[in-house]
C-alpha cells in the first residue's frame, strides 16, 4: 500500500511574487527522458537543491552538505515544495526580502533512469516516490551512476550513491564547483547580479 501524491505547485507559486524575483513561474511539463538538475543555492544556509522531475515538476531536496560519491556517506535530504520544470535552467540571484533570497548557481543538469524495480518490473517513480524510496541512475555532467533517496520521517529523505562503478570514496566531487551553464563561480554569479 503507498499513498496517493498529487504534484503540485501551489505552494511554489504562494512563496514566491515572480514581479519581484527573476525565478520563472509555474507551469507543469513533461520531456521524454526526465531530467534532474542540482542548483547550489547561498540562501540563509549554503546547501544543495537536488530536483527530479516527476510527473511534469521537479520534485525538490535541500541537501545541506551535497551530494557525495561515497556509497558510506549518507548525506541529509530535506524535502521541500515542488518545482516547476523552467526552473532547471535557473541561475542567478533572489533578491533580498524574497523566498530563498541569494544566489543560486546551475551545479549539475542531465537526465536521469529510473532503476527501482519489483518482481523484475520497473516501479513508476510516483508510486516509489510515495512509497518513500527512490533508485536511479543520475546522467550529469557532474554525477554519474547510481543513487538512492530513502525517507525515514515526514520531509527527511537520505541520499546516497549506489556502490557501483561511479562510485569513488576518495573524490570530494563538490570541489567541482563552476556553474555547468555559465562556468562561473558562485561568487562570480553573485556579482553579474
Amino acid at each position: 500500500m503507498y499513498i496517493i501524491i498529487t504534484m503540485s505547485l501551489e505552494k511554489y507559486k504562494k512563496k514566491r511574487e515572480f514581479s519581484k524575483t527573476p525565478e520563472p513561474e509555474a507551469k507543469k511539463k513533461k520531456h521524454k527522458n526526465p531530467m534532474f538538475v542540482i542548483q547550489k543555492h547561498d540562501a540563509t544556509n549554503l546547501h544543495y537543491d537536488f530536483r527530479l522531475e516527476i510527473e511534469g515538476v521537479l520534485k525538490s531536496w535541500a541537501v545541506p552538505k551535497g551530494p557525495s560519491l561515497d556509497p558510506k556517506e549518507k548525506r541529509l535530504a530535506i524535502e521541500t515544495e515542488d518545482h516547476p520544470i523552467d526552473y532547471a535552467n535557473f541561475e542567478g540571484t533572489i533578491p533580498e526580502g524574497n523566498y530563498g533570497a541569494g544566489t543560486v548557481m546551475l551545479w549539475d543538469k542531465g537526465t536521469y533512469e529510473n532503476i527501482k524495480k519489483e518482481d523484475n518490473k520497473e516501479v513508476p517513480m510516483k508510486k516509489a516516490y510515495s512509497k518513500g524510496h527512490l533508485v536511479f541512475e543520475l546522467k550529469g555532467k557532474k554525477l554519474k551512476g547510481g543513487f538512492a533517496l530513502t525517507r525515514f520521517r515526514e520531509d527527511k529523505w537520505l541520499l546516497v550513491k549506489k556502490d557501483d562503478d561511479k562510485a569513488d570514496a576518495r573524490v570530494n566531487i563538490l570541489k567541482k564547483n563552476k556553474s555547468t551553464k555559465s562556468g562561473k563561480t558562485l561568487k562570480q554569479i553573485e556579482k553579474a547580479g
